[in-house]
Parts: C-alpha cells; sequence; structure tokens
C-alpha cells in the first residue's frame, strides 16, 4: 500500500492526521467518483483516461508523481468501493459549493471526453450530483457548460 493511500484510508477510517492531509481525502475520493463514473458502462475509452488525469491535475495542482499515484489509487478506491457515499460525504465536509461545482464540472468532462455519453454515466453523474447536494438547475448548467450548448 502506498503511503498516500494509508493517509487517506486513516482519514476514511477517522485517524486523526494533521490537516495537511485533509485534501488527499478530497483528491481521492474525487479520484474514485471519476471512476465510477468511467467504468460505468463498461467501456473505457483511451480519452477518457486522459480527461481523468488532466481534470484531477488541474483541479488539485498536482506533480506527475503524485497524479500518478492518484490515479493508481483512485482506481483500487473505486474498485472496493460499496457505494458513492463514502465519497460525497468527504467532498461534502470539507468542499464548498465552488469545489463541489468543480467536480461536477469534471464529471462531465470526463463523461463526454469520448463524444458520447451513455444514459449510466448520466445517471452516475445525476446520482453524484444529488448526494453533493447540488440543485438539478446547475446539474444541467454545468453539463450546458461543457457541451457548449446554449441554456
Amino acid at each position: 500500500m502506498t503511503p498516500m493511500l494509508k493517509a487517506v484510508l486513516d482519514l476514511f477510517t477517522g485517524s486523526n492526521q494533521p490537516d495537511n492531509n485533509r485534501d488527499h481525502s478530497v483528491e481521492l475520493a474525487t479520484a474514485a467518483l471519476i471512476c465510477e463514473l468511467i467504468n460505468a458502462d463498461n467501456q473505457t475509452d483511451r480519452r477518457e483516461k486522459q480527461a481523468y488525469r488532466d481534470v484531477l491535475k488541474s483541479q488539485f495542482t498536482l506533480d506527475d508523481d503524485t497524479l500518478n499515484t492518484l490515479v493508481s489509487d483512485g482506481q483500487e478506491t473505486a474498485d472496493n468501493a460499496v457505494d458513492l457515499v463514502q465519497f460525497t460525504k468527504i467532498i461534502n465536509e470539507q468542499c464548498d459549493n465552488e469545489q463541489k461545482k468543480s467536480i461536477l464540472t469534471g464529471l462531465w468532462k470526463v463523461a463526454y471526453a469520448d463524444e458520447q455519453l451513455a444514459p449510466i454515466e448520466e445517471n452516475v453523474i445525476r446520482r453524484i450530483a444529488d448526494l453533493l447536494y447540488i440543485p438539478h438547475s446547475q446539474f444541467i448548467k454545468t453539463k450546458l457548460s461543457v457541451t457548449g450548448e446554449p441554456d
């Protein structure tokens, strides 16, 4: 187990860690949610994988080594997850509405990276938005901002 994954898992289980490790919790939760989205339609495209990396790198300003670790740990965490609540709970506790909106935008970017939106992908994003307490109007506006469609 990587040191970063151990630190994040300690946060998931409630162990007291310094505040600088709190960010890793949000990073891993976001990475796991994106992995859940990518895996939703059982068709992983290289463009989705690249968008996954791009979203994480830009959202969290990560160096390449940290990004590689986060991508790997995010997939492992998503593979072992039983639901989305464990990830959205961390985001709700540590992020404001603008940060949640940014995560939602990242999800839409990954979903549209292969230029197709499977109904299951939209459903996963809808469930995540609901769990993040994002209003439906913001869900739609964020989607339209990524697709470039007028409001």
